[in-house]
């Protein structure tokens, strides 16, 4: 595959799939892994809405880096992933995340979402990934690097 081949299928992981796993650490290295849905804004900035109790919010409150894979496993014969380093952080100013996120969510049939579900009393927090790698596997499991904006 070409280099603009792989950076089409880039995108198009992220632009058709619904959900990411957010690979997370706690204090002393221990993994953790929680699939999450995503509004992405662009390419290297993704939001997710999560408690902030759930584990990996608390595992991001001390180590805000992050690894996240978006993978398609409806590909007829084979399954296509995108693999990115990230820092996470929680959202305080949510006005324009809020934006995109919700503007996802009412493209894929959920419902909107405001301000007041995300800050507090609100059960749920606003989180966003800024994306520093991006990569693809070869059939031979070597890391090839991608460009998506």
């Amino acid at each position: 595959m070409t280099e603009q081949d792989l950076d089409a299928l880039a995108r198009s992981i992220v632009d058709t799939n619904r959900f990411m796993a957010l690979g997370t650490a706690d204090s002393s290295g221990a993994p953790w892994v929680s699939p999450v849905w995503y509004a992405p804004n662009g390419y290297r900035v993704l939001y997710w809405v999560s408690s902030p109790d759930a584990r990996h919010s608390r595992n991001l409150e001390g180590r805000p880096h992050l690894a996240i894979v978006i993978y398609d496993s409806h590909r007829v014969g084979s399954w296509s992933a995108l693999y990115m380093s990230a820092v996470a952080e929680e959202l305080e100013d949510v006005d324009a995340a809020i934006d995109v996120y919700t503007t996802r969510s009412e493209a894929q049939g959920f419902r909107a979402w405001t301000r007041d579900d995300v800050l507090p009393p609100a059960r749920r927090r606003l989180y966003r990934a800024t994306v520093s790698e991006q990569f693809v596997l070869d059939d031979r499991d070597r890391r090839i690097p991608v460009h998506v904006e």
